[in-house]
């Protein structure tokens, strides 16, 4: 079956649950007075909002094959625990897609991703990550295939955290605070 991490995954989920001609069931709910986990200071505090924030439906999970589908992967610290709690409920496969490219860029632009060495696409391959958050498989749309499915044209989207292409020249100060590699960043 095919599921969502709710809100953000549910339209790509049921996009391609129809696209798959594979069943879609929600497998998770989302506590609603919990907020983006990714964005919050500490470790400790994005492991606490996770397991407030979404629980998994045994009922629904319990001995199928399951490709769950989200907006993107940060750090891999919802990913990994959200696997586990679909594994602990009883999901016999856990297959991931997520629709965006590899986050690989930190934003400066109102969503705090953090210093560059903390997301996970820019530190390991898609099958170190697949083996960190714990799936069986793991794919991610790519930044071609994004702009297809919006008809988009590429100025039509900030590409910063994937390509690392910013609209507008970084600071030096937060290039050398941010990034990993020197010369990474460029203005587009």
């Amino acid at each position: 079956m095919v599921m969502a991490v709710p809100d953000s995954g549910v339209p790509a989920a049921i996009g391609f649950a129809q696209g798959a001609k594979l069943p879609y069931a929600e497998g998770l709910i989302k506590n609603r007075y919990v907020g983006r986990t990714f964005i919050q200071p500490t470790q400790s505090m994005r492991d606490v909002g996770i397991r407030m924030k979404l629980n998994p439906l045994k009922d629904v999970l319990e001995g199928k094959r399951v490709l769950i589908v989200d907006d993107s992967i940060v750090r891999g610290t919802t990913s990994r625990k959200i696997v586990k709690a679909l594994r602990d409920a009883g999901a016999t496969e856990v297959h991931m897609r997520i629709s965006s490219p590899p986050v690989t860029h930190p934003c400066f632009y109102g969503i705090d991703t953090d210093n560059q060495d903390q997301l996970i696409a820019a530190n390991l391959s898609v099958e170190e990550i697949q083996a960190q958050i714990g799936v069986d498989s793991l794919a991610y749309l790519s930044w071609e295939g994004m702009l297809e499915a919006t008809h988009q044209s590429p100025e039509s989207f900030c590409s910063a955290c994937f390509t690392g292409n910013y609209p507008v020249d970084i600071p030096e100060p937060f290039k050398r605070e941010k990034l990993k590699f020197e010369g990474t960043v460029t203005a587009v």
